[in-house]
């Protein structure tokens, strides 16, 4: 299955399919068999990148697609 990445409303990125998380220096981090994780984008989770919940009541973004303006030559 191909990497699918939702945005969340108030909430996490939503990653799933067939995908590897690295840190900054390309070391994978062990997911556990997950095919499936949330990704923290509120910068409040304990276990950070991944998402523990910390959001709730203080993250708030209306998760609606757009496009993004042409890439710069």
């Amino acid at each position: 299955m191909a990497t699918k990445i939702t945005v969340n409303n108030n909430g996490s990125l939503k990653v799933e399919g067939d995908f590897q998380i690295v840190d900054k220096d390309g070391n994978a981090y062990d997911l556990g068999g997950r095919e499936v994780v949330s990704i923290c984008r509120c910068g409040r989770s304990a276990n950070k990148p991944f998402c523990d919940g910390s959001h709730k009541g203080h993250f708030e973004h209306e998760a609606v697609a757009f496009a993004l303006p042409p890439k710069k030559q």
